[in-house]
């Protein structure tokens, strides 16, 4: 089984190394264009590559959260609870990510990682339930991202910062729509359990219906068990339930700072002063909302390649920024990410 475990962390250590390399040969950009954009961002690389260690940081608390309130055997807990456990915790938390972004299709790579590691400290089941609830609240927390955002905005109108008409109101209408939908989606999921649901779902995909059933034939007991735990975390560990939720959705918020150090590289800081520096970083926070939206709506392509770039233009241009601001900020938000999951990659080794 150590062997076997071995061998799929190459796996996934080599497919990385190729997923960044592949990545770097196929930039929207010259490398001189690169190179230039990376010299004007300057010291500000320093911040905007630094603020991740707190966004993985707060993802690593909300996931032990969950952690914690999905195993409550006393021996396990208090193991769970340590400080060493944490930076485990954390380091999984980045090397999964990495894997994501490399990756096509979200958690194709980083989930089954985590359930393989995990499953050294806690049994296979709850490592996968736990791993399953995290990947569902990182997506729950999304959208009370971007379902919350949306009163950011109307709430900039009515001081006659941003404008407001038709289209925009409607769009706006359309996500509040999205968003209550998935947030009932959610809710069931986390009252009856996942996996069950989505073995149902796939089962009537043509030529998987007989896949379903011989999968669901040999590990019946381990899904309903599995099922079990995902929902007794939202019946009766609310507390996790919640810590998690908040941890994620403020790791968003943090997230924003990148993009707030951009435009202060570029001189928009809404007039200087507290007030003004509150404005940018509300821009921020709506900048990432748009463009994080923009990006899940079409996640199956490694790093989300031109559609998180397209993002980043269109939500900077809709608030009466440059364009070219956008593609900045889309290069260096790139390379960022690249930067990270170089080091997630290495990480995989690090015993």
């Amino acid at each position: 089984m150590t062997w076997t475990k071995q061998r799929l962390n190459n796996l996934f250590f080599f497919l990385g190394i190729a997923a960044v390399v592949v990545m770097l040969l196929t930039f929207d950009v010259s490398f001189v264009e690169l190179w230039e954009h990376i010299c004007h961002a300057g010291y500000w690389l320093v911040p905007i590559i630094g603020v991740w260690f707190i966004v993985y940081g707060l993802n690593a608390l909300a996931w032990r959260a969950i952690i914690l309130g999905n195993c409550k055997e006393e021996m396990v807990h208090r193991k769970l609870a340590s400080h060493r456990f944490f930076w485990r915790i954390y380091r999984l938390t980045i090397t999964g990510y990495a894997l994501n972004y490399a990756t096509p299709v979200g958690g194709l790579g980083g989930e089954p990682y985590r359930i393989m590691e995990l499953s050294k400290d806690i049994d296979q089941q709850h490592a996968t339930s736990s791993v399953i609830l995290y990947a569902m609240m990182h997506f729950f927390a999304h959208f009370w991202f971007w379902f919350l955002s949306i009163f950011i905005y109307l709430g900039l109108v009515l001081i006659g910062d941003l404008p407001i008409n038709t289209v925009i109101g409607t769009t706006l209408g359309i996500i509040v729509v999205f968003c209550l939908f998935f947030f009932y989606l959610f809710s069931q999921g986390y009252r009856k359990g996942l996996v069950k649901y989505v073995l149902g779902v796939v089962s009537r995909i043509p030529g998987l219906k007989r896949w379903t059933l011989k999968f669901w034939a040999r590990h019946s007991e381990s899904i309903q068990n599995i099922d079990q735990q995902i929902a007794a975390l939202y019946s009766q560990d609310t507390k996790a339930f919640y810590k998690s939720l908040v941890l994620e959705y403020f790791s968003r918020v943090v997230q924003s700072s990148e993009v707030m150090f951009m435009l202060l590289l570029f001189g928009i800081d809404c007039g200087g002063g507290f007030d003004g520096l509150s404005l940018t970083f509300l821009h921020s926070i709506l900048i990432v909302a748009f463009t994080t939206l923009f990006a899940n709506l079409i996640g199956f392509l490694p790093m989300q390649i031109g559609v998180q770039e397209g993002g980043f233009v269109l939500s900077i241009a809709a608030l009466g920024l440059s364009a070219a601001l956008g593609i900045f900020v889309s290069i260096i938000c790139r390379v960022r990410e690249i930067i990270w999951i170089l080091v997630g990659i290495l990480l995989m080794k690090l015993k």
